[in-house]
């Protein structure tokens, strides 16, 4: 019997653009990866979302709704979230959702407009749902992201819990700010979806600010480190392509970690750690443990 803690390793941004969703399909065809998310508001979501769907048949993995509502443009109108027909930054939504001057209509409509999207492409829903900057943990926003996971769903797909103990995140000793800002803003979600029969994650790693000081295998050796049950680290593996450059900042950092991924030194880190991949219904709690 495999001793081994199965934890979830997922990358984040898949359908952002051609050169992301290659590097991430390179990964998982390796067995380097145990999810992704998807962004369906972007044209490449349509382009690649068929080849991932052929791969995963191989090598199955859980994909999830990656909900994009910053800098990237709609799926529907949103008047209220864009501006010149690009969602507003996510300093920007931050500040709506604890002002309580967020259109929740709106933010609802966008969320399903990007779940029809993600299941035109891939045929049924998704494993799990998380945020693009974590926009799922906002006040307002997570209360239509857990209802509409209960309407649509039944508590059959996940939730992304970002939420970890500040003395976790202390031990880590990798990006602790960031850690404890995202934890924070995360407090109450897994009660609040546990509520409506929504599983999520114990254990939220991967957090670090994006440089190569200390060097990505660091960060992810010290993500494995540390208790608990269920546990989810979160990535952001890619090559850059001219369609990233012009979508996002984060560029260098995803060649990184996407060579990181690829090499030895990561399994030989998940052996080291006595840890392996695993899917979300592989850390599933008991209680929501469903008959087959």
């Amino acid at each position: 019997m495999d001793k081994r803690q199965t934890i979830v390793l997922c990358a984040d941004d898949y359908g952002m653009s051609d050169g992301v969703s290659a590097g991430i399909e390179e990964l998982v065809a390796l067995g380097r990866l145990s999810a992704t998310s998807a962004m369906t508001s972007l044209p490449a979501w349509r382009r690649c979302g068929p080849r991932l769907r052929q791969l995963v048949a191989e090598h199955p993995i859980d994909v999830g709704l990656h909900l994009t509502l910053t800098d990237q443009r709609p799926l529907t109108r949103a008047i209220s979230l864009a501006d010149d027909g690009r969602l507003h930054s996510g300093w920007r939504l931050m500040g709506s959702a604890f002002a309580h001057t967020l259109l929740l209509d709106e933010v609802r409509e966008e969320m399903c407009a990007q779940l029809d999207a993600f299941e035109d492409v891939w045929g049924a829903p998704p494993d799990y749902i998380d945020g693009h900057q974590h926009v799922h943990l906002l006040p307002g926003v997570r209360t239509v992201v857990i209802e509409e996971m209960a309407r649509r769903y039944n508590g059959t797909a996940w939730l992304r819990s970002c939420h970890e103990p500040v003395a976790h995140a202390r031990a880590r000793g990798i990006g602790f700010t960031r850690a404890v800002a995202i934890g924070t803003l995360g407090l109450g979600l897994e009660a609040h979806a546990a509520r409506f029969g929504i599983p999520t994650n114990d254990s939220f790693r991967g957090i670090y600010d994006f440089t190569d000081r200390p060097p990505y295998a660091e960060v992810f050796r010290r993500s494995l480190t540390g208790p608990g049950n269920r546990i989810l680290v979160h990535c952001h593996p890619g090559h850059v392509d001219d369609e990233l450059r012009t979508l996002d900042p984060l560029q260098e950092q995803r060649e990184r970690e996407l060579a990181y991924f690829a090499s030895p030194e990561c399994g030989e880190a998940l052996d080291a750690a006595g840890m392996r991949l695993g899917r979300f219904r592989d850390i599933e709690p008991e209680s929501c443990r469903r008959a087959a």
